[in-house]
């Protein structure tokens, strides 16, 4: 067959076909076009089949650069020589111009770029069956090294591209396995190219773009961080034009791309962040009942992207969880209440503010409208809400209370918080100090003060840590004297001696105020049970009356002065009717050292009480000599006529018996302190001792007995 097309082509030709100059090379390829023309109009293709496999023996295929750049140009000229009837020997032009794609030599690059030009000129949609391989090649000669083969590659690319939409026989199906595997390239020049064939093939009506979007969509995205500000404007581009277009489709598969913008809503490129979100707003917009199986997954992406630097990152994804948040999808096939739980206990440790409180709207969401469902959870997370109450963000907190107040809505679940809350509280006296008062103010609002205290009493009651019962009565105590939720509670507790729902009350919360002399004077005072409160002081002994009973014996000093106690004080303009409240009064003021602001105070107050003409004075003009004489007169004067209704001699003895338990506990530890300081310094002056009698002289210990003998 080499002998054959030896004898069409003229030996001169050929020589020229191989010359350096391309001038030479171009005349050659011209004489051969001629020829082909001739043979084609002959009808002798066999003859044409033997010179194109010269062509591509001995010059396509050969070692020399010279005779592989006029086999290239020697092969386009038979292409356009046959004109009408190149399709049919394309299986035989084509393959060695492709190969030619991977010359070593940038010039047989070009040149095979511009055979390849002229090849699809003539053949135009015969060319289609190449197209994969066709393609493979421009893809990597986009990114070629030199400048020249780049621009040779794009006008090629721009021919196919037009003979592709103009085709009915290119196969997107067989494409798109092709564009998949390169989207993760991160040639830059590269990257162009594929944007431009995505843009291309989706302006052609006839190719579904939309429904492969899946398979390459990732990749767009990815493009969103790519340096090049001109390739982040064409993937931007694409994927604006492909949401518009799922805007308009009744059609889309959203669960895959849900799962992709899943993953780069976490990017840690800015603009890609919010291209997710954005996306992923329209997706709950439109998805509807397709999306309900990845809502868990797509509140992992929302909830961290609120707390976003990028405000405008912020906005769209909180408009996305409010819009996720107010769909019904309670009963709909694939709604995994405990893969969203998951996740919004996961965020309940952001360290963005923000987020936990989200986080924990969906608790409250959840629990409202699916409480069976949320409770059946509740043991996985309800250890992670109740640890949220240490949570440095107020805000949070009251969050967490809310949840909490729900979910205690069954008895033991309320038992199991407010223990919890004693045991944190225990373990961490920062927050009882800091956060204590508003933890059980908006408890009291949301489960009711009442049930809250009687709770709270009745755990304190059976505390083993004294010291820790004590500090959280007084804590306890200051908030029902003090906070403005508790006013009912307060005025249930003045009744307490006329009212039976007062009284059970007083009872209750009674046994655990033992704790605190302060705090059982104050509860006696509310609950305007003044003789026992006068027989509380007077059972105080001298090791109750220290620095801490002290400080809070000024607290209550300066908290009689107050609204809460204005009733109390309006009593004192009866001295006759209320006696016991005047010797309680004044036995709290001989309690009080005499230069304190708080002896002052009450001093001051108690001068303003009008005694009347009928109350004898004694020759010392000592006002409590005549509360004495009235008080210890059968006891004329008492407080309320049914006083007797609470057995407050069992209660005195309670108190005492409470106190004798701090004393004893007291003792104890100083007993404990003083053997450990004991134990420290015999220890200390052993090793002392030790130390120093190792390092005596000789010379200066006195002779030994048998030492004098001999001397």
């Amino acid at each position: 067959m080499a002998a054959d097309a030896l004898a069409i082509i003229p030996g001169a030709v050929l020589r020229n076909l191989a010359d350096k100059l391309y001038e030479k090379r171009k005349n050659a390829a011209l004489e051969i076009e001629g020829i082909i023309k001739q043979l084609s109009t002959a009808g002798e293709h066999d003859k044409i089949a033997a010179v194109i496999g010269l062509l591509t023996s001995d010059f396509a295929m050969s070692p020399q650069a010279n005779h592989r750049k006029g086999g290239l140009i020697g092969l386009a000229a038979v292409t356009v020589g046959l004109t009408s009837e190149a399709a049919q020997h394309l299986e035989l032009i084509v393959p060695p111009v492709l190969n030619a794609f991977l010359d070593q030599d940038s010039r047989v690059r070009y040149y095979a770029c511009e055979a390849l030009y002229n090849i699809a000129k003539v053949v135009r949609g015969d060319f289609i069956i190449y197209f994969n391989k066709i393609f493979d090649a421009l893809c990597k000669l986009s990114a070629d090294s030199d400048a020249n083969v780049q621009s040779a590659a794009h006008l090629l690319d721009r021919l196919v591209k037009d003979i592709v939409t103009e085709s009915d026989q290119f196969s997107i199906e067989e494409f798109i396995p092709l564009l998949r595997e390169r989207m993760n390239v991160l040639n830059p020049y590269v990257r162009q190219f594929l944007v431009g064939w995505i843009t291309v093939l989706d302006s052609v009506p006839d190719i579904d773009m939309l429904g492969f979007l899946p398979d390459f969509l990732d990749g767009l995205f990815n493009m969103l961080s790519d340096n090049s500000h001109e390739i982040r404007q064409q993937a931007d581009a694409a994927l604006s034009e492909f949401l518009q277009e799922i805007k308009n489709s009744p059609n889309v598969d959203y669960g895959r791309m849900a799962e992709i913008l899943v993953r780069r809503a976490g990017s840690d490129d800015e603009f890609t962040r919010l291209t997710s979100i954005t996306w992923i707003n329209e997706f709950v917009k439109l998805g509807g009942e397709q999306l309900v199986p990845y809502y868990a997954d797509i509140l992992g992406a929302i909830l961290p992207c609120i707390s976003d630097e990028e405000e405008k990152i912020r906005v769209v994804a909180r408009e996305t969880n409010e819009e996720l948040r107010a769909m019904k999808s309670d009963q709909t096939e694939g709604f995994d209440i405990g893969a969203i739980l998951i996740i919004a206990e996961r965020e309940l440790n952001s360290e963005h503010e923000a987020t936990r409180i989200e986080a924990l709207h969906w608790f409250s969401t959840l629990l409202l409208r699916n409480r069976t469902e949320f409770l059946g959870y509740l043991e996985g997370i309800f250890e992670p809400l109740l640890n949220a109450l240490s949570d440095p963000s107020d805000a949070v907190v009251l969050l967490v209370l809310e949840v909490h107040a729900r979910i205690a809505e069954e008895p033991h679940h309320f038992h199991h918080l407010v223990s919890y809350l004693i045991h944190t509280f225990h373990n961490n006296h920062v927050l009882l100090e800091r956060r204590g008062a508003l933890i059980v103010r908006r408890l009291c609002v949301l489960l009711g003060a009442e049930k809250v205290y009687r709770e709270f009493s009745t755990i304190l009651e059976k505390e083993g840590d004294l010291d820790f019962a004590s500090t959280m009565v007084q804590a306890l105590n200051l908030i029902l004297l003090t906070s403005a939720e508790l006013a009912e509670l307060r005025s249930l507790l003045k009744k307490s001696l006329v009212d039976s729902r007062g009284k059970d009350l007083f009872l209750s919360l009674y046994p655990s105020w033992c704790h605190s002399p302060m705090a059982t004077i104050s509860l006696c005072l509310l609950a305007q049970a003044y003789n026992h409160a006068s027989s509380v002081i007077q059972s105080l002994g001298e090791e109750d009356i220290n620095v801490k009973f002290l400080v809070q014996l000024d607290k209550l000093i300066r908290l009689l002065e107050t609204p809460v106690f204005a009733y109390l004080r309006l009593q004192l303009l009866e001295p006759g009717k209320h006696t016991w409240l005047l010797k309680t009064l004044y036995g709290l003021l001989m309690l009080l050292p005499q230069q304190s602001a708080a002896f002052k105070i009450l001093r001051t107050r108690l001068k303003t009480v009008p005694f009347s003409e009928n109350l004898k004075r004694t020759s010392s003009a000592n006002p409590y000599s005549q509360i004495l004489q009235v008080t210890e007169d059968g006891n004329r004067n008492q407080d309320t006529p049914n006083y007797s209704a609470i057995n407050f001699p069992f209660r005195l003895q309670q108190f005492e018996s409470m106190q004798q338990q701090h004393r004893d506990h007291l003792k104890n530890q100083l007993q404990s302190r003083k053997s450990a300081s004991t134990t420290v310094l015999t220890q200390e002056i052993q090793r002392y001792e030790e130390s120093h009698s190792s390092s005596v002289p000789e010379i200066s210990r006195p002779p030994s007995r048998a030492s004098r003998v001999i001397s």
